[in-house]
């Protein structure tokens, strides 16, 4: 990691984003439908937000178990792809993605296949050819697969990868995938063990080789 005229600059291979939070904001419709879901099933004092990262399907069989967990999974995924549409894409985050250089980066997302990429549509952001969704690995976040299988069909070690994540089993998930970097984007990820955090992915910018923070979008380094 290096520093000139204000800028941080990181050498890399490849970036890894995780979705929500990070390149599209669907936290006010997910929390939305999360609170409606938690009432219907009888989950009382519940709160996405203390869970943000993690797949639904593993968090929906932690709260109500084997028995009722197709039901209520398929009620979940109904209500979240109903209000995929709300979703709008972060600060910097279509210019980015937009400029970098092809195979040089995927999402690595904790949704289901349809809502990842209904989100990711919505919010007018292009489609990586090698998108990783919460149906393409056994574990889920904070496990490392999502992670591993980003870069391996990337074509690249995760050593040489950054990751941008702003949901503390995000971080986790890179970090055990063994990635060169986790950085942080938002306050939200303030409160995580991401490397270094930026306040959105405005003005960054990526050319396969090296990435360029501007040094006032650090929030923590």
């Amino acid at each position: 990691m290096g520093q000139i005229q204000g800028q941080v600059i990181i050498e890399a291979k490849a970036l890894l984003f995780d979705n929500d939070g990070v390149l599209v904001d669907s936290h006010q419709s997910v929390d939305d439908c999360w609170a409606i879901w938690a009432i219907e099933y009888g989950i009382e004092g519940f709160s996405i937000s203390n869970h943000y990262g993690t797949r639904a399907q593993d968090l929906v069989l932690f709260l109500v178990g084997q028995d009722k967990f197709e039901a209520a999974n398929n009620r979940i995924n109904e209500l979240e792809q109903e209000s995929a549409h709300e979703t709008v894409p972060l600060p910097g985050a279509v210019d980015l993605l937009f400029s970098l250089p092809a195979n040089s980066w995927t999402i690595c997302t904790s949704a289901n296949p349809k809502l990842g990429l209904a989100r990711v549509q919505a919010a007018g952001l292009p489609v990586p050819e090698h998108f990783v969704t919460g149906g393409d690995v056994t574990q889920g976040k904070p496990a490392p697969d999502p992670y591993l299988l980003g870069a391996q069909r990337l074509g690249f070690d995760p050593a040489d990868c950054v990751v941008f994540e702003d949901a503390q089993a995000g971080v986790e998930s890179a970090k055990a995938a063994g990635v060169k970097l986790v950085i942080g984007v938002s306050v939200r990820a303030l409160d995580t063990d991401a490397d270094f955090v930026v306040e959105d992915l405005a003005g960054i910018s990526f050319d396969g080789m090296k990435l360029v923070i501007p040094e006032d979008k650090i929030l923590r380094r």
